[in-house]
């Protein structure tokens, strides 16, 4: 009991406790991105992306939200995401689609998780280990030559599965890896290898149900194949990867911090780590409590931007661990504890996570993925 009452207390002081930073997660946003998706192909089912942390939105948050709607299974990279998922009792169907060893999928306990097979040898080590029956998504490499079973191992494949009575299969994947390049021969070569292969585990097992190879990019290419679930990942999100496909999304997450000092700078002096921003006026700098750790990109030293009473402020010098500096000269006002938008939810501002990324000249998984796990996700 006396245990007991320390773990409230330590819960309630950090109820109580209001962070520098935190990130608002619109959860009519993501219902909405995942209900253009069915609307726009509505001979699909869908399988949300939550892998590494849900890129970025916060596994646990975006998974409650998903767990009533009406979803295929959730995806995610590792057996320690889908214990978490179960362990604030997440309800759906889980696929693992990264690579987990045999030892692993025979140890564990979870109900309603299936697991990728990633390789010959891993279904090899599974046939040799597994001692209860698990589901299992066997992946084909259709060209990506990054995780699957190749097209001449596919023989030996379904005579490993067959034989063992422990390995249920109810799904086949794939990856297309060029989806998002307007150039279609390498899509199509891929999509030709895949329309092989599906034929013959439709001939070998009559009982798998799901065929899935496109994640978001891909979904142009859906009436080419032979499926009925694709992966969504970033359009879920409100990011579409598929700039041909026109969509109606809305970003999900937005964060949000506060200005942490203001000082008046004279013409010669400099700001930041290297002396890389000179003043050449006498200017006005405010500082946030957020960097390179939190999530600002540090190649956005002297190109990004932080929004101050709807005003665009340049990061102005390197982007620190934990801190940030801005130039708020022409942005009246502006006080200590105002609000500061670092990530905005608008696509057109130029905090936005995609002009984020042009910014930074990498995509908008990048940016996304590196919002730390301990920042509080806020459900709105």
């Amino acid at each position: 009991m006396k245990l007991f009452n320390i773990l409230r207390k330590i819960k309630k002081s950090f109820s109580d406790y209001r962070p520098s930073v935190e990130i608002f997660i619109y959860r009519k946003n993501l219902l909405h991105n995942l209900n253009e998706y069915k609307q726009k192909y509505p001979n699909l089912a869908f399988a949300p992306v939550l892998k590494s942390n849900a890129y970025g939105h916060g596994l646990i948050q975006i998974a409650q939200i998903l767990d009533k709607e009406n979803i295929s299974f959730l995806v995610v990279d590792s057996l320690f995401e889908a214990m978490a998922l179960r362990n604030e009792s997440i309800k759906a169907q889980i696929l693992v689609i990264g690579y987990t060893s045999a030892e692993n999928i025979n140890g564990s306990q979870l109900s309603g998780v299936a697991f990728a097979i990633t390789s010959l040898e891993q279904l090899q080590a599974i046939d040799c280990r597994l001692k209860n029956a698990k589901k299992f998504h066997l992946k084909i490499d259709t060209g990506m030559h990054r995780q699957g079973i190749l097209p001449n191992e596919i023989a030996e494949a379904i005579k490993i599965i067959k034989r063992n009575k422990y390995i249920n299969l109810e799904g086949i994947c794939s990856h297309l890896a060029d989806a998002d390049n307007e150039k279609e021969d390498f899509t199509r070569l891929q999509i030709d290898r895949w329309q092989e292969a599906v034929p013959i585990f439709k001939q070998n097992f009559s009982t798998i149900k799901f065929f899935h190879l496109s994640a978001t990019a891909g979904l142009n290419y859906s009436h080419q194949f032979s499926s009925n679930v694709a992966r969504l990942g970033l359009g879920l999100y409100g990011i579409n990867p598929a700039p041909l496909v026109k969509m109606d999304l809305k970003p999900v997450l937005e964060m949000h911090s506060v200005v942490s000092s203001i000082k008046n700078i004279g013409a010669g002096e400099y700001i930041g780590y290297n002396a890389v921003f000179k003043a050449d006026k006498a200017m006005k700098i405010a500082t946030i409590p957020v960097g390179y750790f939190e999530g600002i990109d540090r190649r956005l030293s002297n190109k990004g931007y932080v929004r101050i009473k709807n005003a665009d402020c340049p990061i102005a010098g390197k982007v620190s661990m934990n801190i940030s500096s801005l130039d708020i000269t022409s942005t009246s006002g502006v006080k200590l504890n105002d609000q500061a938008v670092i990530v905005s939810s608008h696509p057109q501002d130029k905090n936005s996570v995609e002009n984020m990324a042009r910014l930074a000249e990498t995509i908008p998984y990048e940016i996304l993925i590196h919002f730390p796990a301990h920042l509080r996700r806020i459900i709105k």
